[in-house]
Formats: C-alpha cells, structure tokens, sequence
C-alpha cells in the first residue's frame, strides 16, 4: 500500500495501489465496458505506465489502438513509438480538430465508471493481501462491473420478449378429433 499524491484540495492523498482503466472511446448500448484494467504497484508515474498497459490492452481486445485520450497526468508519456496511434493528453488546446476534442470531451465518461468499480464493485477497498491480492481485487471488481452491465442488458431482454408474449393474441386451440 502507497500513499498516492492526488493534488486535489478536498481530498490530497489516498492511501492503496494505482489502478489503471481503459474503456472503449465509442458510446456502447449497453453501457461503459471496462476494456482492461491493471494495478500499478509501486506508485508509478502516470505518463510511465503507457508502455506496458498498452500492448496488455492490445492483446486483451485483439486490435490495434488508433487513438488513447488520457487524462492530464500522462503529460510526458512513454508511449511506444513503434505503434501507429496518437496519443492526446487533456489540457492541450493548440491544434485540435472537432474530432479530438469531442474524443477529449468523451474522455471524461471514465470517471463515472471509476467512481462505480470504487463504490459498487469493492474498488474502494481492498481486503485481499499483496500485491497479487491488489492485481486480482482490480480484476474482480472490473469483471464484477461488466457482468452487471451485461445482466442489466439480458434483463431488459427478458422484459421484451414478456411484453411480446402479453401482446400475443391467443388462438383458440381446438381439440384433435379421432
């Protein structure tokens, strides 16, 4: 366990392992899904944990990454150069096109998903020990949270196919006869 520097006024610091969280850039129907997640022990710097979380997210969705919008503690990334992709930190307003800063706009629906795996899905705090109890609470909590998108989804499902079956007109069924 870290003492993690947040630089904000109503809450300084916080106490456990940096986490980090991708999501897919694209609204989705069913919701925000958590593309990949890995815990940082260590205390690492933001802009140093590009080189490993992005072949990790690569491999975990099967694509290439075209574009990563981060937030502004990733200024002075280490992002890999061998990949074809831009990297767009928050903050920078000099040559933008629409395009990027609505995908810096969209960066922000992150932040609701990290307050959710935080409060609903035990994020917040962690009773496993180690650094493997660290790395296995992140997944956890991330897998915890997809398959509650995906159960809301089969639930709104099921509510379909029932109003369907109820406004089915009945056919009489006659009887068979010898």
């Amino acid at each position: 366990m870290e003492c993690i520097g947040k630089g904000k006024a109503h809450k300084p610091y916080e106490f456990g392992v940096k986490v980090s969280v991708a999501t897919t850039l694209q609204r989705s129907r069913g919701g925000q899904f958590v593309a990949h997640v890995k815990a940082l022990p260590g205390n690492p710097y933001d802009g140093h944990t590009l080189a490993t979380v992005i072949p990790a997210i690569e491999t975990a969705i099967g694509a290439n990454l075209g574009k990563i919008v981060v937030d502004a503690g990733y200024r002075g990334h280490n992002a890999p150069k061998d990949k074809m992709f831009k990297v767009h930190v928050a903050g920078y307003r000099r040559g933008l096109t629409k395009a990027i800063k609505r995908a810096l706009r969209r960066r922000a629906a992150v932040e609701p998903v990290i307050g959710h795996l935080k409060q609903d899905h035990r994020m917040g705090r962690n009773f496993l020990a180690f650094t493997q109890g660290d790395a296995n609470n992140a997944m956890l909590a991330a897998v915890g949270y997809n398959f509650s998108l995906l159960l809301n989804w089969l639930r709104l499902l099921f509510a379909y196919f029932l109003a369907l079956l109820a406004t089915a007109p009945a056919s009489p069924v006659q009887p068979r006869s010898a």
